[in-house]
């Protein structure tokens, strides 16, 4: 039987040995997609993702970061993940997940090594696929790469001080007109399951910085309560990443009622992250320090480079289609009525919402 230890009402487990009960079910795949290599070698300035055979790569002093934040223990760790695992096969035998240490520990990081969370974390990152087919279906950086060419997103190349690599959006570089919304929600997406490969990302979590320069009326009404809604729950419950802070960055007056779409949907603790700084950049400077951010934003690093991360994802094209151009992986899945997603029979009571919200837009624009 497991120690007793001091957790977040973790759910009382035995863990087994080995993974025999997974060897009962031919239609899980233990492993998870293999990695290039030579890829990961031509972008070495981002950390590599664990070996398929996990071995921690955390420093000395992020193990104790984890020890301390996330009540991980490293003696007890793969303890923890074989007993996250035999839940899943005994309470979701028919769910085509990945079952490998390294998934898993995502799921555990996040949710502080609750098993009940954890559990309930992952089936919410698959119910996110189904319910947002848009998104999901043939999900791959080729098919996001004009959203990459236009200066969408980048990662910016540095992390900052506490380890938090930092997510560089700029929301006026797309174009109603350019392409659908969600292919912006496609490249985020894509770009989240990237950095979160690396056990440093697990345990420091990441930092937004959104510059909405160039944002008007057609950008900030186009989602909508119901796109948005569906966006803040899978980054909010239904991704396995720790959002630490989101810098807003030349927010237009319109910016109030964008907010005004989005604040009902956040968790409050994810509200208080959010920080607005207008156009002080020495503000920005207090909560990002200028040696990690580009000359754009008042910083030592460089110029702003879109490329470098643009390259890094289609080098990982056929890791993607490995990971998300497979079968449904909820198909014969029965899922309990509260689940995360609500589906489309809500979007009745949102275009009420959203009528209301865009009167607001234009009383702020």
């Amino acid at each position: 039987m497991k120690p007793t230890v001091a957790r977040k009402q973790p759910r009382k487990h035995e863990a087994s040995p080995s993974h025999s009960m997974a060897d009962q079910h031919e239609s899980i795949d233990l492993g998870g997609p293999t990695v290039d290599s030579s890829a990961a070698a031509r972008h070495s300035w981002f950390p590599s993702p664990p070996p398929p055979i996990y071995s921690c790569t955390l420093t000395p002093e992020l193990v104790a970061k984890a020890r301390e934040e996330l009540q991980e223990k490293p003696e007890w760790r793969l303890r923890d993940v074989q007993a996250l695992r035999d839940m899943i096969l005994k309470e979701q035998p028919n769910l085509r997940t990945r079952l490998d240490d390294a998934f898993l520990l995502r799921f555990l990081r996040a949710r502080k090594f609750d098993y009940d969370r954890a559990l309930q974390l992952l089936l919410n990152y698959h119910a996110g696929r189904k319910a947002w087919p848009e998104v999901f279906q043939d999900l791959k950086p080729s098919t996001v790469k004009r959203v990459l060419d236009l200066g969408f997103l980048t990662v910016l190349p540095r992390p900052d001080p506490n380890g938090r690599y930092i997510l560089c959006l700029r929301p006026g570089k797309w174009k109603p007109n350019d392409y659908p919304f969600v292919d912006n929600v496609r490249a985020i997406y894509l770009t989240l399951e990237k950095l979160i490969q690396p056990e440093e990302t697990q345990v420091n979590g990441i930092v937004i910085l959104a510059d909405y320069t160039g944002v008007g009326m057609s950008q900030a009404s186009n989602p909508g309560p119901f796109l948005a809604k569906k966006v803040v729950s899978i980054l909010q419950d239904g991704f396995p990443i720790r959002i630490k802070a989101v810098n807003i960055i030349n927010e237009p007056r319109i910016f109030k009622g964008i907010f005004a779409i989005i604040k009902p949907f956040l968790k409050e603790k994810m509200a208080e992250r959010y920080i607005l700084h207008g156009s002080d950049l020495r503000s920005l400077h207090r909560n990002i320090p200028r040696s990690v951010l580009p000359e754009e934003y008042g910083g030592t690093a460089g110029q702003l480079d879109m490329s470098a991360w643009s390259r890094l994802l289609l080098d990982c094209e056929e890791e993607f289609v490995v990971e998300f151009c497979q079968p449904d992986p909820l198909e014969g899945v029965v899922l309990p009525e509260s689940m995360l997603f609500e589906g489309e029979q809500a979007s009745g009571h949102d275009d009420d919402t959203f009528r209301g919200l865009r009167s607001q837009l234009y009383y702020c624009y």
